[in-house]
């Protein structure tokens, strides 16, 4: 506009700066400023409110104090909008010294803030994890005489609680109770929650207690915290009377409700109530075959439940409440402490309980076959799960491959690496390489091979077995010997591959070159239509 001649209006400027405003376009609100100052005009308080609001909003603290600083020059008077935006934004960065002249200053020229401003400061100051900064508000506003509203009490105990400090949350409700403040129920869940967390379930219970007293209703957060409570605290019957509560209120237990007591009967070592429990459970029409598949997970992810969780499954497998997700569950637990011969041996028993192994149990297999040395039979459940229409798991792709790695089948792994990135979304790093090196091999260039491999050191990618037969793939088919034993012999003076690595890895780039070399032999004869000659005279290489 400017160019034709006809500059823009402070209407039109307006316009820019609200629109970016509301579209959370901090930085293009302040060049439009800067524009509308270059072009003479004056912006109302209302605007720049609007534009300081927008800067505070979107983290550019300093310039929106560079604009109030613009502001003042202007001789424009602060109204309460104005010193709002500027002490919100101040407690969201945290900066509290200015925010505290800020507020001083609207005291000086203005009022006091009320009991809204005051619970607007604590509520950002909470949410951005600021408990210090909003306990300094607090005294602040206790200094300017402001009864704290219900609102204010209820913000301000949860920032505490959440950050550990119930105690200190405590007090302020008993100051609400002194007060008269009327206390909601969350004010309530928090401070329990926050005793349980604690330790203390003497005064979670209290203050359940104090809540029914009140004539409120727990809600089923409540009798989570406290049955969890009582369940650290080895009350685990009482515990059960809970649940049973809250079954009989509607409010519908979960998960969450039951695994605490779950956890505590198979701690006590009270198994039979375990399975007394999962049949009252399937009673009462809860998906036990579901809660079993998580309470397993959780159970097997802490090492030194391990394995208290084999005992556990022992007990309810004979009452019919295995399944395929349980069993998976607990073959990749072994697997992960190392008993490879007792997770297969869960493979078999399975079948025998009726249910048919899926992916997942096919792939933790798989990474058993090959931590045992039995890579045929891994590549078996590797074929079991393509007749599924399955897709092993990641781990498992990288397990078999390095298996075939060890027995020198260097086509099948480059096979099982193209496979893997043809299926998965987001494949191993350690794959994609492997196909970039068995690329770069055309080259016939150990340099540029190295190039590569520095990349993956630089990008915390190991460089593996399944890297050395890229390597040999490629160079038998496109370089040369002395170009990958350069490579090796790199990489064993930068200590990366070993002694007896090096020389395993030579015969098996020997072999795979003879029998490319062998191929490309087979392939010249049969293009060239030599079979029946040499058949004629009793050569057997094609048979």
């Amino acid at each position: 506009m400017d160019s034709q001649g006809r500059p823009p209006s402070e209407k039109q400027f307006e316009i820019l700066i609200r629109m970016h405003a509301d579209n959370k376009r901090g930085l293009r609100v302040y060049y439009v400023y800067e524009k509308m100052k270059k072009f003479g005009f004056k912006p109302s308080v209302f605007l720049y409110n609007r534009i300081m609001d927008a800067l505070m909003k979107c983290g550019y603290f300093d310039l929106a104090l560079a604009v109030y600083d613009d502001f003042r020059e202007d001789g424009l008077v602060e109204e309460r909008t104005t010193f709002m935006v500027l002490v919100k934004g101040l407690c969201k960065a945290g900066r509290m010294e200015e925010m505290l002249e800020i507020l001083q200053r609207m005291r000086d020229t203005l009022c006091k803030p009320d009991v809204f401003a005051y619970t607007a400061m604590i509520k950002t100051l909470v949410s951005e994890g600021n408990v210090d900064g909003s306990l300094r508000v607090w005294e602040e506003m206790r200094r300017d005489e402001v009864k704290p509203d219900v609102m204010a009490y209820g913000t301000l105990v949860m920032g505490l609680c959440k950050d550990g400090r119930v105690e200190r949350g405590y007090e302020l409700f008993v100051e609400m109770k002194e007060k008269e403040v009327l206390i909601d129920r969350d004010i309530y869940r928090v401070l329990i929650e926050g005793f349980v967390a604690d330790g203390k379930v003497r005064c979670a219970c209290d203050l359940w207690e104090d809540l029914v007293g009140s004539g409120y209703i727990a809600d089923l957060g409540i009798y989570n915290a406290v049955i969890k409570g009582l369940c650290t605290v080895k009350q685990v019957d009482k515990a059960y009377k809970l649940f049973q509560i809250a079954n009989q209120e509607e409010l519908e237990p979960d998960f969450e409700t039951l695994n605490p007591i779950m956890v505590a009967y198979v701690g006590m070592k009270r198994l039979s109530d375990f399975s007394d429990l999962l049949e009252r459970l399937g009673e009462l029409g809860y998906p036990v075959a579901d809660y079993l598949s998580q309470f397993f997970k959780l159970l097997c992810a802490d090492e030194e439940k391990r394995t208290m969780a084999l005992d556990v499954f022992d007990v309810v497998k004979t009452k019919g409440h295995g399944s395929v997700s349980v069993y998976n569950i607990l073959m990749e637990a072994l697997y992960k402490m190392g008993n490879i011969q007792k997770a297969l041996s869960l493979l078999s028993e399975m079948r025998g309980f009726g249910f048919e192994p899926d992916s997942s149990s096919y792939s933790i297999a798989i990474s058993c076959s090959v931590e045992k040395g039995e890579v045929q039979e891994a590549c078996s459940y590797h074929e079991k799960i393509t007749e599924m229409s399955c897709v092993p798991s990641i781990a498992a792709y990288l397990s078999l491959a390095r298996g075939l790695s060890q027995i020198g089948e260097i086509d099948a792994v480059m096979l099982l690496v193209r496979e893997c990135l043809g299926n998965v979304e987001s494949g191993p790093m350690e794959f994609k390489y492997a196909l970039r090196v068995c690329h770069v091999c055309k080259a016939s260039s150990a340099e540029k091979v190295m190039e590569v491999l520095d990349e993956m050191n630089q990008e915390g990618v190991c460089i593996s077995e399944v890297t050395y037969c890229a390597i040999i793939s490629g160079m038998s088919k496109h370089g040369t010997i002395k170009a990958a034993r350069e490579v090796f012999a790199e990489l064993k003076k930068r200590k990366v591959m070993t002694e007896a690595e090096m020389v395993v890895f030579d015969e098996m780039l020997i072999e795979q070159t003879k029998k490319k070399t062998a191929d490309l032999v087979l392939s010249g004869i049969k293009f060239f239509g030599l079979e029946s000659k040499l058949r004629a005279k009793g050569c057997r290489i094609l048979d």
